[in-house]
């Protein structure tokens, strides 16, 4: 990499000031630093294809190991349930072992529903209902009209 400390920068801008001179210097140090944009985004993307392709690199490599593992674990999978099946014909075949027979499915027990199944079973406490004057009691239409009739002034 060049070194270039402020001291060097400064020499560069005054030379570039007599060579090109004060009416062009702008333009030129634009179009400079739009170029060294350039280059330095086109570095970067080539930097971040170099990660990606490594990166598949080892995900690939990652990917065949588990492959791998999962191949092993597969066969030792079929190894003992093949045992297993040689094992259970062979406890079948042998006189002392009976095989039980099947219990009845059990079935929970009826209960009937509770006499005030119109109401709404909450979380909220009684005593915050009757704070607040919340119903708890469920009324029929008629009851509802006949509770809350106004009064007449005779």
């Amino acid at each position: 990499m060049i070194d270039l400390g402020i001291s060097k920068m400064a020499l560069i801008g005054a030379v570039a000031l007599i060579v090109i001179g004060p009416e062009k210097l702008p333009r030129v140090a634009r179009t400079v630093g739009t170029l060294l944009g350039k280059a330095q985004r086109y570095v970067n993307d080539v930097k971040a294809e170099v990660n990606r392709s490594m990166e598949l690199d080892e995900l690939r490599k990652m990917k065949e190991s588990v492959e791998t593992a999962a191949r092993d674990v597969e066969r030792s999978v079929r190894t003992g349930a093949a045992d297993f099946e040689k094992q259970w014909s062979e406890a079948l075949a042998s006189p002392e072992v009976q095989p039980a027979a099947p219990a009845e499915p059990s079935y929970p027990e009826y209960r009937h529903p509770k006499k005030k199944w119109r109401l709404k079973q909450g979380a909220t406490p009684q005593w915050y209902k009757a704070r607040n004057g919340v119903r708890t009691r469920a009324l029929s239409g008629a009851a509802h009209v006949a509770r809350y009739r106004p009064k007449k002034f005779d």
